[in-house]
């Protein structure tokens, strides 16, 4: 639950009590292939497919 002191280095010391490292493996892999995905397929099509899940994820693409 956030507080009003809650912090970037709280929320990441209190993940590192609560995540299994299976759950930070899964979490990492996701990263890494929504990161090849969203670098490498740039054609148009693809580009336009992706599109609205940029925005959804926040990434600006333009």
């Amino acid at each position: 639950m956030a507080t009003a002191n809650d912090s970037v280095h709280g929320r990441i010391e209190r993940a590192r009590l609560e995540l299994t490292p299976t759950q930070v493996a899964l979490g990492l892999a996701l990263a890494a292939i929504i990161g090849f995905t969203l670098l490498f397929f740039q054609e148009p099509l693809m580009h336009d497919s992706l599109h609205n899940f940029r925005h959804g994820a926040g990434i600006t693409c333009h």
